[in-house]
């Protein structure tokens, strides 16, 4: 049997932040804000970073891995929709993700925003197709949590 040529993955994050989930979809819906805490980073410099935050609306994000890195000058991007989006409470968007101008994973991602006595719950679901040569799941899961710890530092924990 050949092996596989794509593989799925579903993998579910959940994390507590002590503000008002209108405080967290705010950090979502606003360019300027998530630019800062899901497109900026020491590893690479952002070329694209652009959100059109409504329901079929679209985002695009470029980066370029730094001189010094292990994948210095290699252009990673993604592109996406909005599929669904409820203010405070979820946000559901479907994109793809290319490195070195090869695609490598087309993805669903639903956040949910719970309301608490302590805050908001998220609960991210991250349905994932890997292609080949794709960085795999356990390592999106791996920058998704990262990414959730700099929303955390965004949201000043």
């Amino acid at each position: 049997m050949a092996e596989q040529s794509v593989v799925h993955s579903t993998f579910v994050i959940e994390r507590s932040f002590p503000v008002s989930p209108e405080r967290v979809f705010a950090a979502f819906a606003d360019t300027a804000k998530k630019r800062r805490w899901f497109g900026e980073g020491d590893h690479h410099e952002v070329e694209v970073f652009e959100m059109d935050f409504r329901e079929g609306g679209a985002e695009r994000a470029s980066y370029r891995f730094k001189e010094g890195t292990p994948f210095a000058g290699v252009v990673m991007a993604s592109e996406g929709t909005y599929l669904d989006i409820v203010p405070g409470q979820r946000v559901v968007s479907a994109s793809t993700m290319s490195f070195g101008g090869k695609r490598i994973s087309a993805a669903l991602v639903t956040v949910e925003l719970l309301q608490t006595d302590k805050g908001t719950d998220l609960i991210c679901t991250h349905q994932g197709s890997f292609f080949e040569g794709a960085d795999g799941p356990e390592r999106r899961e791996a920058g998704w949590r990262k990414l959730f710890e700099r929303l955390a530092a965004a949201l000043g924990q």
